[in-house]
């Protein structure tokens, strides 16, 4: 048997995508092992998540460091330690320096809640309600040094409903968010990701979508 994908998770909030990754890995859903969550805040949610699966945490608050690219060089530290191959970013609100770019080069993944490039940065359904979308979603994508600007592997769609609020169309992005994010991670550990410029290959070739989404719907 060939040894599980070793993931390391980094978050700042409640765990939610972490959650669903750890539901996947132990039903053996995912090649994938998580063996460290990590966060710049004590009171994450996310290692009580952690914690109650087993997995061992770490706690590095960005204030105690006198620099981004300190603090980084530490968080690479700890990853390095315990054996990481490839590293997630589940709602980690902190940008990533070169100095950790560079220590996982085409190996850190995160998790976008909009079709990007669309609304990048923060508060997003926000932008897409305000903007009037009719579609949003989520995207999993390879990060560079901008911001929700690396190559995409994968995105889901969910339509804008007329009486949505910010809080009912993110609960139903963050649906699809559970269903990307593992399937991400299992492309990674079967090597069917090559990246090509901004483009993401997945070889062999994933079944395409072949009918368009079009809301509001057409009349037949």
């Amino acid at each position: 048997m060939l040894a599980k994908l070793r993931v390391g998770v980094l978050a700042s909030g409640r765990g939610s995508n972490l959650q669903s990754l750890i539901d996947q890995s132990l039903a053996g859903k995912i090649d994938a092992q998580i063996v460290l969550v990590a966060s710049n805040k004590a009171d994450a949610g996310a290692l009580d998540k952690a914690r109650e699966a087993g997995i061992a945490t770490r706690v590095l608050d960005h204030r105690n460091f006198g620099s981004r690219e300190e603090f980084d060089g530490a968080m690479v530290a700890a990853l390095r330690e315990a054996g990481v191959e490839l590293v997630l970013l589940a709602g980690f609100m902190r940008l990533l320096s070169p100095v950790f770019l560079d220590a996982f080069p085409q190996r850190i993944m995160n998790i976008h809640p909009a079709l990007l490039p669309a609304f990048p940065g923060l508060n997003v359904q926000r932008q897409a309600l305000e903007y009037g979308a009719r579609f949003s979603g989520c995207t999993v994508h390879f990060v560079d040094g901008g911001l929700d600007t690396g190559p995409i592997i994968i995105q889901a769609a969910v339509p804008i409903l007329e009486n949505d609020t910010e809080e009912s169309l993110a609960a139903r992005i963050l649906v699809e968010e559970h269903r990307i994010y593992p399937r991400a991670v299992q492309l990674f550990a079967e090597k069917r990701l090559r990246i090509e410029g901004r483009r993401v290959r997945i070889e062999p070739e994933a079944d395409p979508v072949e009918s368009a989404l079009v809301n509001p719907a057409l009349a037949e």
